[in-house]
């Protein structure tokens, strides 16, 4: 009887210096449970009955009829359209983005948002869920229709009356685009740069009096590929530097376009004499 005291005394002070809870064997529903289970502190939970271990048990929301989920996720690499476009501006806005806005959400776009979660915390997922978009959102401002369309892709107005019948480039200075419509049918359509306040491109009807494949400004000594004048020194042509920048600059009078491809197949099939509306 001594011995059994002075091994119980032993157990309860091996309890009472490491911080241990001691269980005593127990039976239930005829049979033995589990070996004694000794829970020490600081240390990884041993395996329970199942396999699992105590931080696997449900938690107080799922015990309480609710379930405990990840954050939503609102967008991912391969998803488009406009909220991708405001996801981009915002990431632009904190340099952690400098291409676009697309409204692709690419490999770039992924990477930028994880940079971001990774400088604030979150997990790096790539993926922008709620929690990762409030953090943005209230790290920015609400871009504005520029900043969403910077390098272009923005739908074009509906056509001016005047560029319904006949060959017509008609440039629209409010949607920046430019329509090349063939008796009223729209053959393509492209985003378009202008002058700036200094050096405004000229509005009016006029006509396509010179085209020059590879020319180049006597003026301010820019090339000027694929012009196509049809008011003074002022042509529709392709800009590498809207290419590079996009609205963040200006022409000086011109009407730029950014999309070489684009701009090279309206050269081949625009003609000396083709009307060019220009309106807003």
């Amino acid at each position: 009887m001594r011995r059994s005291i002075i091994a119980l005394a032993g157990t309860a002070a091996l309890a009472t210096v490491c911080g241990c809870t001691v269980q005593t064997p127990d039976t239930q529903d005829g049979r033995a449970r589990p070996p004694v289970h000794v829970d020490v502190t600081g240390t990884t939970p041993a395996p329970g009955p199942s396999g699992t271990t105590p931080d696997d048990k449900p938690s107080a929301a799922r015990t309480s009829g609710t379930t405990s989920t990840a954050p939503a996720v609102l967008w991912r690499r391969g998803d488009s359209g406009r909220d991708v476009r405001e996801l981009q501006a915002r990431l632009r806005q904190l340099a952690w983005l400098f291409e676009g806005p697309t409204g692709l959400y690419g490999a770039a776009t992924e990477e930028a948002v994880k940079g971001f979660q990774g400088k604030r915390g979150l997990p790096r997922t790539g993926t922008t869920d709620r929690v990762t978009w409030d953090r943005l959102v209230g790290m920015t401002r609400e871009p504005g229709e520029w900043e969403l369309y910077l390098m272009g892709g923005q739908p074009a107005a509906a056509p001016d009356a005047r560029c319904l019948t006949g060959r017509v480039l008609c440039i629209d200075k409010t949607s920046r685009t430019l329509r090349w419509m063939i008796d009223g049918r729209t053959v393509s359509t492209m985003s378009v740069r202008f002058g700036s306040q200094y050096t405004p491109t000229r509005e009016g009807v006029f006509r396509v009096y010179w085209k020059s494949r590879d020319h180049v400004s006597t003026l301010y000594h820019t090339p000027m590929p694929y012009a196509m004048f049809f008011s003074g020194g002022q042509a529709v042509h392709y800009s590498a530097d809207f290419a590079a920048r996009g609205y963040a600059g200006a022409s000086h009078g011109c009407v730029n376009v950014r999309d070489e491809t684009a701009v090279a197949a309206l050269f081949a099939q625009v003609r000396g004499g083709d009307k060019v509306v220009v309106s807003w």
